[in-house]
Parts: C-alpha cells; structure tokens; sequence
C-alpha cells in the first residue's frame, strides 16, 4: 500500500465522518475534499477541479433552471386542480394517483424539487378531500425518490453514473435505459401504499382527518386584526417592542405600525413606540381585551389604517418549513431578525412532537414548521430566498403567475427530451432548454442563478475528484479485492443483492452521490473479477443509492418532516418495508434484463 492510496483512505474517513455527522455543511465538506486532494497531489491539480466542468454538473444544473421555470408558470395548481374534480375523495385513488404524477415529475427534474413543487399541491388536496397530510406526504415523498430512477437525469447519483461509467472506459447509459427499473419500483411503491397504507402510515383515525382549507381552522388561530391609536399611554410610550415583551405577557402581536404617514410592515423588535403612532395587532380576544385594559387603550371598530392586513387577497398566513440545507439552523428567531429581514411576523412554531414552542427560546432546525403571517408579497420574496420553504399557498387563489407561459415551458421540455433521444448529449440539451425557457420569458434574467442550488453544485464538483483519485490511486481495487475475497462464491442474485445492500446502507449515513462516488469504481472491479457486466452491477449502485427510506436523511425525506408532522418512528415503520421491496425489485430486474 503506497501512500497515495494511505492518503485517499485518510480523506475517505474524513469525508464519511463529515457527512455522517453533518457538523460541517455537505458542499462545504466537498469543497474540503477536493482541496484536500489538490494539496496532497493525489490527483494532478486539472483533475481535482475537473468536477466544474464534468457532464452532471451541468446537466444538473439545466434541470433546475427547467424545474424553476415550470414552477413558475403554474403547472402544478392545475395538477392539482384535476385530481381534486376528477379521481374523487377515495383515499387510495388519490394516493395513487399523487405517487404517478409526482413520479413522473421527478424523472424528469431533481427529485427534491418535483416534491417541492408539488407540496402545496398535496397539502391543498388533503384540505379539500379531508384526509389526513400525513397520510398522503410519505407516500409522495416516497414516489418522489422512485421516480428518481426512471431516467438517467433525474436523480444525482444516476446523472454522476455516466461521468464515472466515462472515468472507467465503460458506454454511459441513454436517458431512459433505468426505465424499466424505475416503473418497476415506482409500480411497486404505488401497490405498496394502497394495499397497507392503513398499516404503516400514521394519522389514520377519523379524529386525526383534517377537514378545512384554512390554516385559521388547522391551528385554531384568531381571526380578527385590531387597530388602535396610541395617545398618552404611559408605560407603552418609549419603549421598544422587545421590551414591552407584549408577546409572553399579553400574547399578541404587532403586525404593522403607521408613524407620520408612513406604514412599517411586521416593525423590527428594536422599533420604539411613540405618541401619535397607530398599531395593527393580533391575538386571541380575551388577550387583546386584557392588553387593552392594561394600558387603558381603545380599539378602533374596523380597521382604518391597515385596511389591507384584513384583506385575504393581501395578506394572511403561511405554514412554513426549514429545509435540510439552510444557513439558518442552529440560530434562534432573534439572532436572525426574522421580522426585520423578512418582514414576516412568527405566530406559531411547532414541533416534530407537535408542540407549539416560544419563538424566542428554540433554535431552528431542519424541518421543524412554522405558521408565520404576512403580505403576500413578502411571503413570496420568503419562498424565493431559499431560506425557508413555504408549503402553503402563499397568494390569492385568483392570481396564477406567467400562466401564459405554461405552454411555452412544456414545450421546451418536450423539445429538450426529444433532442436527447435523438443522440444529443444531456448538459447540452438541458442547458440549452433552460437558455430557451430565458429567451420565451418563463423565466427571468435575474432569476437565472437563483433558480440553482449552487450548494448542490458544489456537492457533485467536489466529490467527482474522490471517485477519480480511488480509482487511479489503487484504493478501489484494495478495497474490491477485499470484498471479491468474501462473496466471489455466491450466486449472482445474492451478489446483486449484497451490492444493493451495501450502497443502501452507504445512502442512509451520507450523502448518496458521495455514496455512488465511492462505490462505483469498486463495483466496476468487482464486475470483471466475477465476469459479470460491470455497467449492470454500476446501475445497481446508481439506483440502490436512492433506497434511503427508513430515516429522514435523504433530503427528500428531511423536507417533508416538518410538512406532515412527522417522527422517525413513522418513516421506519412506512420506510422498512419499502426499502425490502425496493432492494428485491431493482436486484430482480438487473438480474434478468441488465447483466
């Protein structure tokens, strides 16, 4: 063993350690990898950076300019408009119906966008047919990560396939050679959930249903917005909102502030309050009328100033979630200045337990959810920053955006997959795609970088440097002749079945593109050894790398966490069977069809 492989396997660990632990931020942890290998001079210095400018990276980028732009004209209402009208309120038809159309999304778009663009969607059928959220999120979420292996483009592990496929001197696959693996498994899934949904999904009893399309009726949250004039009122007179601190002594909330003419929306905790200034407020009744009393104050009958705040085509509430990649977990509300950056006010934070929790006191964490109230438009410019998901519908039901545009983007999809099946190679037709959909307006020049999750960018470019430096270090083939040396006499079903598990297990703990990274070239060795198709026992790999359903790590899974108020109990008891049928079905159809 030379020290260039002593070297790969230090960084090995300490890549495995950091995405286990996840102290450090996955791209971060990247980044850190391929320095690591630079500085080291495994890897000549143009190779460390070679995962800039590889194929997946910017075939995925592509998919998430396309993915925003679809977003953007409206799509997803009218799906979910059709099967609120025409599958009816059964409960399996629905979930049934949900798992196709968001698996078929998903094979075309990175899978943790397909389930956020159709979230809300979920979370509006459930209101309007009455069934639970949590009865229909999994399932979603679910066919979300099956509907990743339905083509080579819609999944990270299955985009980076053909890059290390190319690295080993293999043929990559077409775009849709994985087909019949993933309608297999998405097939699988579908009769899974609507034979023993009763069984492994939680909020199945009747009291558990939810029956209204108002988040004022979900959460029990007031409804009535009060103005009022401070005049000479004593000890309100001077003081910041912070230390008043009306929220834990009263219970209520200050949603605006008008002061010399001028309107200040969700006013900033350090705002001092003054004579003249008139206040729109917000709480349950016998906490406003006790607030009222205190400070010898009287309400307005209706409201004059703020007018806009009671008009629901204005503003309202919002459930919003953190997703696993935010820059904010770990911080409190007050360290954030959420009302002053986002100019959104915290009403509600819940949560995996389901208990509401003071703002104040509890740090963000990833999928915990939050009911926040606000003006539409700063509701949007929430959802647009990346920081919080909004999984609510955040405008009028009357207003759809760039509705126009619609056509124009299913068109340009179409075209780009058409082109694909033609020999054109993926970054160059969704790249192309994704300039289209800039020149026909469905998107905007200036949302053109925000539409790409530049931390999922430099998770791949700083990974693909570790699979070329295993694989040209001898690592890979130390570590294949290891594994060779235990199962070399076993039937191939249970060697397909080992692989699968293997990667299955690597995905649970890490990041599955670091996963398929690590263990494709080791899988390629492994193939020639036992004269097996090494293509086939690496598209085993790129597909088992999305079999991560038992915890909420995969990041599909962590997004939806806070959505439907889940715990980890209820994704390992809906996860452990599914992960059974997905190693059984993805093994079976390689065994037959791919080697």
């Amino acid at each position: 063993m030379n020290s260039d492989v002593i070297i790969v396997f230090v960084i090995l660990f300490a890549a495995v350690v950091m995405f286990s632990i996840e102290k450090i931020r996955n791209d971060v942890a990247s980044i850190m990898i391929m320095l690591s290998l630079a500085w080291t001079e495994v890897i000549p210095i143009n190779q460390a950076f070679s995962g800039f400018s590889s194929n997946a990276v910017i075939a995925i980028m592509g998919v998430m300019i396309m993915g925003y732009g679809i977003e953007k004209t409206g799509v997803m209402d009218d799906l979910a408009q059709f099967i609120t009208k025409k599958i009816g309120t059964k409960e399996r038809m629905i979930t049934g119906t949900i798992m196709g159309v968001t698996g078929i999304i998903s094979s075309f778009m990175q899978n943790i966008g397909a389930v956020a663009l159709f979230l809300p969607a979920v979370k509006k059928i459930g209101n309007k047919t009455g069934i639970s959220h949590q009865r229909l999120i999994i399932p979603m979420a679910f066919s979300g990560i099956l509907g990743g292996t339905l083509t080579m483009v819609a999944s990270g592990p299955l985009i980076i396939l053909n890059d290390l496929l190319s690295d080993g001197g293999y043929d990559g696959y077409g775009m849709f050679s994985v087909t019949p693996i993933g309608l297999g498994l998405l097939i699988s899934g579908i009769v899974y959930f609507f034979f023993f949904s009763k069984i492994v999904l939680p909020g199945g009893d009747e009291e558990t249903r939810v029956r209204n399309d108002e988040l004022l009726d979900i959460y029990n949250l007031p409804n009535k917005i009060y103005e009022v004039d401070l005049k000479n009122t004593g000890e309100l007179i001077g003081k910041t909102i912070e230390a008043l601190d009306i929220w834990k002594d009263f219970g209520i909330h200050i949603l605006a502030l008008w002061d010399s003419g001028s309107k200040t929306y969700i006013p900033w905790r350090k705002t001092t309050l003054r004579e003249g200034q008139t206040l729109a407020i917000f709480g349950e009744e016998i906490h406003i009328e006790k607030f009222f009393k205190a400070f010898d104050l009287k309400p307005k009958e209706n409201l004059m100033v703020f007018r806009e705040l009671g008009d629901d085509q204005e503003a309202g509430f919002a459930e919003i979630i953190l997703p696993p990649d935010s820059d904010l977990k770990g911080k409190k509300i007050e360290e954030i200045a959420l009302r002053k950056n986002y100019k959104i006010e915290p009403i509600i934070y819940i949560n995996n337990d389901g208990k509401r929790l003071d703002f104040m006191d509890w740090e963000l964490v990833s999928g915990l959810k939050a009911i926040v109230f606000g003006r539409w438009e700063d509701l949007t410019s929430l959802r647009e920053s990346k920081d919080f998901v909004v999984i609510s519908q955040i405008k009028p039901p009357d207003e759809i955006s760039r509705a126009d545009k619609k056509i124009h983007a299913m068109l340009i999809l179409g075209a780009a997959i058409i082109v694909i099946l033609l020999g054109v190679p993926l970054p160059l037709s969704f790249l192309s795609a994704a300039v289209l959909m800039l020149f026909t307006k469905v998107i905007y020049k200036e949302e053109l970088y925000k539409a790409i999750d530049w931390k999922t960018v430099f998770l791949l470019a700083g990974l693909i440097p570790l699979g070329i430096a295993f694989e040209q270090t001898g690592a890979a083939r130390l570590v294949a002749e290891a594994i060779i040396n235990v199962v070399e006499s076993w039937h191939v079903l249970f060697i397909l079945l080992a692989i699968g598990l293997i990667t299955s297990f690597f995905s649970l703990f890490m990041s599955n593109v670091a996963a398929t990274v690590l263990l494709v070239p080791l899988i390629l060795i492994m193939g020639e050894s036992f004269g097996i198709d090494p293509r086939g026992l690496a598209l085993l790999v790129g597909v088992a790398a999305s079999n991560a359903f038992i915890l909420p790590t995969h990041q599909v899974n962590a997004y939806v966490v806070g959505a439907g108020d889940y715990k980890n109990s209820d994704f390992m008891k809906a996860g452990s069977i599914m992960s059974i049928v997905f190693l059984t079905v993805s093994s079976l159809i390689i065994y037959f069809f791919y080697i």
